[in-house]
């Protein structure tokens, strides 16, 4: 084939949806929502306003609401490669982006998903990854106010441990870690630390703009901190009354990729944006969470300490003396 046929052929071509250049992977409750509203700020960059949870989408642990019974038949989203319905909506999530220099997509549950760096490798071959880790048990914690702030856990702390696994699997870094740079490579895969971020937002800013071959940017101390959390005063009362959003919560997950629009869903907006904007709100009014009892933290701190083991070694970085109480 000449040279001018090849270039003609390709021209014609269709032209296959852009990608995001890099990820934000998690871990949950460790600063990644900061982090991904810092960075849209930078004139050449661009993510979606939401997280996409696409490459790990089908996964039961990860997220148990999207996945559903019709029938007697599970209902479950595909992020396969040949899923053409699911991939032309997760190119959807990138259109627009096509003149901005890097675009960006943040999945905080990525990291502990046992499928979704082989997937990211597959489909984003050149993408980059960014992790945000923090104290294990605190962010266990933190992660389980979170269930409580978005009306899905109805459960005491203990209690969500045994029935939410993605608690202990989100502060379980050391497997993810190792997965993403088995898949990727090291030098795909950045990890800050939220202790460190907290210290130092903008050395640690000016690290993920050096990895991913941006402009340094200057930032603005009015626009870092990002979906702070406020925690119930009362937390029985919350849990209780969450009995009802969670029925409210579930259909919206359930529907994260789309889905048959009709009266039904538009009622069960109206009635999401009713509770999350006047019901639930009137319960965060605390800027602390009940201390922690104190043999759930011994049980984290051992074993969230044997499920981050070699941790230390693989970030070169003393994580005992960062970590109160942790042993990686």
């Amino acid at each position: 084939m000449h040279e001018d046929e090849a270039a003609n052929l390709a021209l014609h071509e269709p032209r296959r949806p852009r990608g995001p250049d890099f990820i934000i992977g998690g871990a949950p409750k460790c600063g990644t929502t900061s982090l991904h509203f810092i960075l849209d700020q930078h004139p050449d960059v661009a993510l979606p306003t939401d997280e996409v949870h696409f490459f790990d989408a089908d996964d039961p642990v990860s997220h148990p609401d999207f996945l559903r019974v019709e029938d007697g038949a599970l209902k479950w989203w595909d992020p396969g490669a040949a899923a053409e319905d699911s991939q032309r909506w997760y190119a959807e999530r990138f259109r627009g982006f096509g003149e901005i220099g890097l675009i960006g997509e943040d999945s905080t549950t990525y990291l502990m998903s046992e499928v979704a760096a082989k997937r990211i490798a597959q489909q984003l071959p050149e993408a980059k990854v960014i992790f945000m880790l923090r104290h294990p048990v605190r962010r266990a914690y933190s992660q389980y106010w979170h269930l409580v702030k978005t009306s899905r856990a109805v459960e005491s702390f203990e209690q969500a441990l045994v029935r939410y696994p993605q608690i202990m699997l989100g502060s379980s870094y050391a497997a993810g870690l190792k997965r993403f740079i088995d898949a990727l490579g090291r030098d795909r895969v950045h990890i800050c630390l939220f202790e460190d971020f907290r210290n130092d937002i903008q050395g640690c800013v000016d690290a993920v703009t050096g990895f991913l071959g941006l402009e340094p940017m200057q930032i603005d101390p009015e626009r870092v901190w990002f979906n702070r959390t406020k925690y119930p005063s009362a937390p029985r009362f919350h849990r209780l009354a969450n009995h009802v959003g969670r029925k409210l919560v579930r259909g919206r997950y359930n529907r994260h990729m789309g889905g048959e629009a009709g009266i039904g869903r538009r009622v069960e907006n109206k009635l999401h944006y009713w509770w999350f904007a006047y019901v639930n709100p009137r319960f965060m009014n605390v800027d602390r969470p009940p201390e922690m009892r104190e043999g759930t933290r011994q049980y984290l701190e051992q074993h969230l300490s044997a499920r981050n083991a070699g941790l230390s070694q693989l970030l070169e970085r003393d994580l005992d003396a960062l970590w109160p109480g942790m042993r990686c």
